[in-house]
């Protein structure tokens, strides 16, 4: 039987996503484990809580490249050395090119703070709030070549309440973002899933109700 699925996180900051990955995936029978951390930014203060909790770090900055398909290309080989099965991008402030994306499609994933395909890209809360959302969320996601683009692993959602404004969503947000990706890493890790089409569909989790799929997202209020 096969460990658990080797897994690097990818980070340009503090990496609180990464931090939750990190402590859920230290638990055994958990069916990841966080093998490395790399980080495009020297100073990205993740990198600090990675070494307190013994996880290997690595920086490859992306401003030591004239190219961005070099840098991928750097990161690709640490990641393909380091043995590494699958990507999580936690708060990494770069756009990866087609050839990092395809080479690693269906093992490289990522958290967005929207319900896509609603509100991709930036400020994403404060978008929200202007068009008059009653309700926010985030989403997990298989990337692919085009921004905030890919099949749907898992979503969660939070009410908008009277008084929010883009701090105070943003911050109860991130706590649920932290609960979701966990949930996400660990549905991918027990490959208990397939694509079709643009779809993540699911079998012999507990899914089914009824004869329904029931859909993968959290109410986490």
């Amino acid at each position: 039987m096969s460990g658990p699925l080797k897994t690097a996180v990818l980070i340009s900051g503090r990496g609180s996503n990464m931090a939750s990955l990190v402590k859920a995936s230290s638990a055994s029978g958990f069916p990841a484990r966080i093998s490395l951390v790399l980080a495009n930014n020297p100073n990205a203060g993740g990198l600090v809580f990675a070494k307190d909790n013994n996880i290997e770090t690595c920086v490859i900055n992306h401003r030591d490249f004239e190219e961005r398909e070099l840098f991928d290309r750097a990161m690709h080989t640490k990641l393909e050395n380091h043995g590494i099965e699958l990507i999580c991008l936690a708060g990494f402030m770069r756009l990866l090119t087609p050839w990092f994306v395809d080479t690693w499609k269906n093992r490289l994933i990522n958290i967005h703070p929207s319900l896509l395909p609603a509100f991709k890209g930036l400020h994403t809360q404060k978008r929200a709030l202007d068009a008059g959302c009653r309700f926010v969320g985030c989403t997990v996601h298989f990337v692919r070549p085009e921004m905030d683009e890919g099949p749907i692993i898992a979503q969660a959602t939070i009410p908008v309440l009277d008084l929010d404004d883009e701090d105070s969503l943003t911050a109860r947000l991130l706590g649920v973002e932290h609960k979701l990706y966990v949930h996400a890493l660990q549905l991918v890790a027990e490959k208990k899933w397939k694509i079709e089409g643009n779809r993540v569909l699911y079998s012999n989790i507990g899914l089914e109700v009824d004869g329904a799929q029931k859909p993968v997202i959290l109410p986490l209020i």
